[in-house]
This record gives C-alpha cells, sequence and structure tokens, in this order.
C-alpha cells in the first residue's frame, strides 16, 4: 500500500465519511418530502450528496417544481435529522484511531463540508471532536461549494500546505470532484455512494474505510 507522496496534511469531508450522517439525513428529507404529499425518489437524494445548499435547492425546485418551498422543507428535514441525531449520530469506523495517527506524526488536519458551521460543530462537539482539527471550513466559507475545489484549496490555505502535498478523504462523487479540482491526493471512502469508473480516474485510492487510510499513512512515515 503507499501514496504518490508523503501527505503533510489532511482535509477531511464530515458527513458520510467522519459520521454516519447520511442515512440520516436521507430519512429526514424523505418523511419532509412526504408530510408535504411528495415522492423523493433515492436518485434524487443521492445526486444531492455533497453539493452546498444553493445546488441542492436547484436540484429539488428542478424536481418538485419552481413552487416547491424549499425554506419550510429544509425547516422540517432539519426537524428530522436533529430528533434521529439525539439516540443514532455515530462515527463511521477507523475516525479515531486514524486521528491519533495524525497526532502521533503531528500531521495538519482540516474539514472542508457543505454543511453549516453550527451542524459541524454540534456533530464534532457530540462526539468530543471539535479540539482535534486545526480548521473547519463550512459554508460561508468558500465562493463555490463542491465540486468545485474552492472548499479544499480554503482548508489547504489556512493549514498553510501546498494543496499537493494534502490527502483528501471523501465519500462522494461531488467531493472527490472538487479534491482533484484541488490538486489534492484524493482517496474515496464510500457511503451512500459506489464510484464510477470516473472517480476511479480521480482518485489515488479507493478505501473500505479509515482503517485503511490510516494504515495508509502510516505507511508513508
Amino acid at each position: 500500500m503507499s501514496l504518490p507522496r508523503t501527505p503533510k496534511a489532511v482535509v477531511f469531508d464530515m458527513d458520510g465519511l467522519i459520521f454516519d450522517t447520511e442515512s440520516l439525513y436521507r430519512d429526514a428529507m424523505i418523511l419532509a418530502s412526504q408530510e408535504r404529499g411528495h415522492d423523493m425518489p433515492l436518485p434524487l437524494f443521492l445526486s444531492m450528496i455533497g453539493l452546498p445548499g444553493d445546488s441542492s435547492r436547484v436540484v429539488l425546485t428542478g424536481h418538485f417544481g419552481e413552487d416547491f418551498d424549499v425554506d419550510a422543507f429544509w425547516k422540517a428535514s432539519s426537524g428530522h435529522f436533529y430528533e434521529m441525531a439525539k439516540t443514532q449520530l455515530c462515527l463511521k469506523a477507523g475516525v479515531v484511531e486514524l486521528l491519533d495517527t495524525l497526532d502521533e506524526f503531528a500531521l495538519p488536519r482540516a474539514i472542508a463540508t457543505s454543511s453549516r458551521h453550527q451542524d459541524a460543530e454540534h456533530h464534532l462537539e457530540s462526539q468530543n471532536l471539535l479540539g482535534r482539527f486545526h480548521t473547519v471550513v463550512a459554508q460561508g466559507d468558500y465562493a463555490k461549494g463542491k465540486p468545485a475545489p474552492d472548499p479544499f484549496l480554503t482548508a489547504a490555505a489556512r493549514l498553510g500546505v501546498d494543496p499537493a502535498d494534502c490527502l483528501a478523504l471523501e465519500d462522494s462523487h461531488n467531493g472527490i470532484r472538487a479534491a482533484s479540482a484541488a490538486g489534492m491526493m484524493a482517496i474515496m471512502v464510500p457511503d451512500l455512494l459506489d464510484p464510477t469508473q470516473e472517480i476511479e480516474s480521480l482518485c489515488v485510492r479507493i478505501a473500505r474505510d479509515l482503517h485503511e487510510v490510516e494504515a495508509l499513512v502510516r505507511a508513508t512515515r
């Protein structure tokens, strides 16, 4: 197992990579849609994974129509999500072990997410992880969201590391596109989405979980 270069920093996505939240968002959005008399097909939800809010709004109105009240839908979805998260929010396998290894090698790390800062802080605080990242890049910190490279470029700039020397960890297609466009070494750790041929071509590796990523990082030292 090897990487093209020894990483000098690691940039994490959040939902679906650190936290097992994508299935909760899926169920919350499906429930909010049903309450409004709509059916949300699974492919519609999957197409929004990794997208910022503005892009997801375009997807929703494109499917349900311009009169679809996106703000009310988001509010209802958020309410359902946080109710589920009270008992179901949990870490993905290997998160703590990978962070421990990054501490051991004194490697800086950041989060680059399409979520809001308040959501990122809530999730990280709930698992005592907020202090384990040097910076959190979220909505409002960049001009364009994923699949544009801006979130990852912002994270690299804050860490003071060349993007080419950053390892980017993602579970979504849009996230991998963004990390690759930023010039980072991208690894996909699939969650609800399987890698396509296009995505495989943009990755340095497809990993089963973060335990495998931890082994890759350790092998470069």
